[in-house]
């Protein structure tokens, strides 16, 4: 046992849990901190982003590619609160990321001090738990907690806020023997115990013996609890179609024969009208969100509902089940495979296959440059081991509808919170968090107003991330609704007369950059920017596209899922 500072057992502690990047900015109240970074570096790695909030994304980003826990770090008051966004982000999606702020010294808490802010007060709503360090001998107890409450059950953002003070106080640590046994905390009420219920699992296999046109709804849980085998093996086991979440993108491989893909409010013609035909509804690792099951009272009319979600207050959230497990998605089908018969028969024919062939025509419609063309040619030069980044609009549902996602983990988009500018961020994060792998972001103009900054990052650091930038000059999605529902008028979504030159910026920042608008010349540029990426650059593809594509399917609000706009 041994007396270091604060400081230094914050450091300890995250190598302790195998952190090896910290994604932040620096302030005042966490000098020690970087003091301590800068004196160990060769131990772990610090990334220093251009604004707070983007550090929150990276880590988010970090963790979603790699299954990992990812790590931020921000000064008090307004660093802090530049956080925000990206925990309540990594929050809605299930995302453990440790947020660490710091702030003023313990006697000046409460007193409205310089950068002062309660950030424990205003994260509340936001994590999964978050602590106010007031002892230095709590720190390193508090970090191991942290990392253990972040991954365990449904796993979520946690926060840590750490006084000044505290940084430099003197206290005893000694390193862990051996990491801290979850089950040890189950019963607490921020940790959740994941075994699936025996009576759970027994009455949802009575009710798949009895279906005839049984529908599997795949989400996010799928993907966090490393379940993409058993699900395929369950599928393939009941002849099921497979509709899936934003979130649960990749949960089995696009070109599988039950894979029907998105479902929702811009979910295919083969997702929504088997889910309104089924008469069971399986919904594993997803939460029945409004862009899923537009008017609820609509949605799987027909159908029974089997929900198995590690976290209980999801259960008869949104929608009734009729069956339910409370537990880890994978332990649940492994149950669940067991119980039901090798072979199952059922109801569905050719239907699936007729449902697949109705594509909305904008799909395929012949322009100088379609975001469908920009996609799959991405995807194609990039390999079956991308990551593809979205930030949040229309190219993101294009982006799930277009890009042939084959694996977990290569999928990364803000989903229940919808927040534009998450992209870059996310980008940077998964390119550090797997080197190998190509990384993609897919952007709007709108969006990248947001988080160009990051550029500095990308090139500083020499993280070789492509970013393809869909310029319609315009915020699409919201535009979309105008179209449709606001008789056209276009109030303060239009962008032609603003800058940047995203040419001239990108320059600035150092960052190899085309701008195109036909299907010749994005493939020379695509091909230059694989020479970039090569030589360790990030590359910029600024795509010009028509102000008036759309993205579709769409379910007008209130309308049954299967009631689309082709």
């Amino acid at each position: 046992m041994m007396k270091i500072t604060g400081a230094r057992v914050l450091i300890e502690s995250l190598i302790e849990q195998g952190v090896d990047t910290i994604f932040g900015y620096p302030g005042g109240a966490v000098l020690h901190i970087y003091d301590e970074l800068y004196r160990q570096e060769e131990r772990i790695r610090h990334i220093l982003v251009s604004h707070e909030q983007h550090a929150a994304h990276a880590a988010d980003g970090y963790s979603r590619s790699s299954g990992r826990v990812g790590v931020c770090l921000a000064t008090s008051g307004p660093g802090a609160t530049n956080l925000v966004t990206g925990i309540a982000a990594a929050n809605i999606d299930s995302i453990p990321i440790v947020a660490i702020t710091g702030n003023v010294s313990v006697p000046l808490l409460g007193k409205d001090s310089f950068q002062e802010v309660d950030i424990a007060g205003v994260t509340m709503p936001i994590v999964k738990h978050n602590w106010i360090v007031k002892k230095a001998d709590d720190l390193a107890e508090i970090i191991r907690e942290a990392f253990i409450v972040a991954v365990s059950g449904r796993p979520g953002p946690v926060l840590i806020d750490i006084p000044k003070d505290i940084t430099t106080a003197l206290c005893e640590w000694e390193p862990m023997a051996g990491r801290l046994p979850i089950d040890g905390y189950i019963g607490k009420k921020i940790f959740a115990n994941t075994a699936p219920g025996i009576a759970g699992i027994e009455h949802a296999a009575s009710l798949i013996g009895e279906a005839k046109w049984p529908v599997i709804y795949a989400g996010g849980g799928v993907i966090h609890s490393d379940a993409a085998d058993e699900l395929k093996k369950f599928a393939e086991r009941l002849n099921a179609p497979v509709a899936l979440s934003l979130m649960g993108m990749g949960a089995i491989p696009h070109n599988h024969r039950l894979n029907t893909g998105l479902i929702g409010m811009h979910g295919t013609a083969a997702s929504n009208k088997a889910v309104q035909k089924s008469d069971l509804l399986i919904a594993i690792g997803a939460r029945f969100s409004d862009r899923v099951t537009s008017q609820v009272e609509k949605f799987a009319r027909k159908a029974k509902i089997i929900h198995i979600d590690i976290d209980p207050a999801e259960i008869n959230k949104n929608i009734q089940s009729d069956a339910f497990v409370a537990g880890d998605a994978k332990k649940a089908l492994s149950l669940l495979i067991r119980k039901i018969p090798k072979k199952l028969t059922t109801g569905w024919n050719d239907e699936l296959n007729q449902w697949k062939a109705v594509i909305p025509n904008d799909h395929h419609r012949t322009i100088a440059l379609h975001p469908r063309f920009i996609i799959q040619e991405t995807a194609k030069a990039l390999g079956s081991e991308a990551i593809a980044v979205t930030d949040v609009g229309q190219h993101q549902i294009w982006t799930a509808q277009f890009f042939p996602f084959n694996r977990p983990r290569s999928f990364l988009s803000s989903g229940g919170m919808g927040a534009m500018g998450y992209g870059l961020g996310a980008a940077l994060g998964a390119k550090i968090a797997k080197p190998l792998s190509p990384v993609v972001l897919f952007t709007g103009d709108g969006c990248f107003r947001m988080n160009c900054t990051e550029m500095a990052t990308l090139v500083h650091y020499k993280l070789p991330v492509l970013i393809i930038i869909f310029n319609n000059k315009t915020l699409g999605m919201v535009r979309q609704w105008q179209n449709f529902f606001y008789g056209k008028r276009y109030s303060e979504t239009d962008l032609d007369t603003r800058g940047p030159d995203f040419m001239k910026l990108a320059d600035a920042y150092g960052v190899n950059a085309n701008r195109v608008g036909d299907e010749d010349s994005f493939l020379d540029a695509l091909r230059k920017s694989l020479e970039s990426l090569a030589a360790g650059r990030p590359a910029l593809i600024e795509t010009i596209i028509d102000k008036n594509e759309r993205v579709l399917p769409m379910v007008p609000g209130g309308k049954p899922i299967d009631e689309q706009i082709m």
